[in-house]
């Protein structure tokens, strides 16, 4: 199985040649601020499966680990693509909302990570929640 998805406007478009790691709800502040909402979907894919095509800008604050989490998203529109932290080299989390509609029909979240900052109206609970990556 593989994956592929893209920006709201087209412009960037990716595929990713593996299984998802993880995937599951991420309730860390950033992600809310970044998607608008009040947690991002993340599917967590090996950093050398992903191929993205098309302009992209980043923007890189500082993780928990006080490394670097650098932001992908489409300069035109502003679709927020994935998100690369330096603490895990290997990995890379991509926005569920921008895979293709087939891939999202398919994806089943296991897991909340983050939950340290979950906001209390948000009631759902996975089977394995987390309170800040996993352990």
């Amino acid at each position: 199985m593989g994956l592929s998805g893209h920006c709201l406007c087209g412009a960037v478009k990716y595929t990713v040649d593996a299984e998802p790691k993880l995937v599951g709800y991420d309730h860390c502040d950033d992600c809310q601020r970044q998607t608008g909402s009040t947690y991002s979907l993340v599917v967590v894919v090996p950093k050398d499966k992903l191929t993205i095509t098309g302009t992209t800008k980043s923007f890189a604050g500082k993780g928990s680990s006080g490394k670097a989490v650098h932001r992908i998203f489409c300069p035109e529109c502003g679709s927020p693509i994935a998100h690369d932290p330096d603490a895990a080299p290997a990995i890379i989390a991509i926005k569920g909302g921008t895979l293709s509609n087939e891939d999202k029909q398919k994806l089943q979240p296991d897991t909340e990570i983050w939950t340290v900052g979950k906001l209390p109206f948000c009631q759902e609970h996975l089977a394995k929640p987390f309170t800040h990556l996993p352990e």
